[in-house]
């Protein structure tokens, strides 16, 4: 546990915040989140990469490693490493998200997460730190994507225990999108196919170049398919 949170915050300090504001000129769609979107950003090759390809469309990309939304330093945290503080207000048509996983890795070592879970989405879908982020992000007018997270199925990993909150997890955020029609829940539970290494890399945690691109790939024709037509902000019930 002690050297998975150190290898998530070096990977934070390494790679730090997204991209600046100032380079999203133009941009449409905005993605906030963890490492799941933010790896292979060096190479050209994370999420929101495949999303401008697949879209042909700007894509402002600010996700950072080991995000989360309960993250305890004031510094770090509005950098980035707070997942609501890479939110920027813009005429954003959609925002495409992830997180929570961090929370329950580094906030309960994904055993006995229930208190996490709570704070992050509550078993209706109606509250928590989630849903509050959400309906923020909904007022401005943009359309929402909320991505869940790869799994490995048929393979051991360092986070394979993380599963059965991870499952939970979803199923709260799928309680969530359907409240509102603007929200859409993307699983990828089911992306990887059983015992296959591609999708990720060799800590068979974050995605490879194929993961990234399947988890793109994914929301894009979310996205493509959804009416043109933008839909009018509304409370949460």
């Amino acid at each position: 546990m002690i050297r998975i949170t150190m290898a998530l915050l070096a990977l934070a300090l390494l790679f730090g915040c997204g991209e600046p504001v100032s380079q999203g000129v133009g941009a449409r769609v905005l993605v906030l989140g963890d490492s799941m979107f933010a790896t292979n950003r060096a190479n050209n090759k994370a999420v929101a990469d495949v999303l401008e390809a697949e879209l042909g469309a700007k894509v402002l990309d600010r996700s950072v490693f080991a995000a989360r939304y309960f993250h305890p330093l004031p510094i770090s945290g509005a950098a980035g490493m707070r997942l609501s503080t890479q939110y920027r207000e813009g005429d954003w048509d959609w925002v495409v998200m992830n997180g929570g996983g961090n929370d329950l890795l580094l906030g309960c070592g994904c055993s006995l997460c229930q208190g996490v879970l709570d704070r992050l989405v509550t078993k209706d879908g109606r509250g928590g730190a989630i849903p509050s982020f959400v309906a923020r992000i909904r007022a401005s007018g943009a359309r929402v994507v909320y991505a869940g997270y790869l799994r490995n199925p048929g393979m051991g990993t360092p986070i394979k225990h993380c599963g059965p909150a991870g499952n939970e997890l979803d199923r709260r955020l799928t309680l969530m999108a359907g409240f509102d029609a603007g929200v859409t829940f993307v699983p990828m539970a089911d992306l990887v196919p059983y015992r296959d290494t591609s999708y990720h890399g060799i800590d068979r945690i974050h995605p490879s170049y194929k993961g990234s691109q399947g988890i793109g790939a994914r929301i894009a024709a979310v996205i493509k398919a959804a009416p043109k037509q933008g839909l009018p902000a509304r409370p949460r019930r």
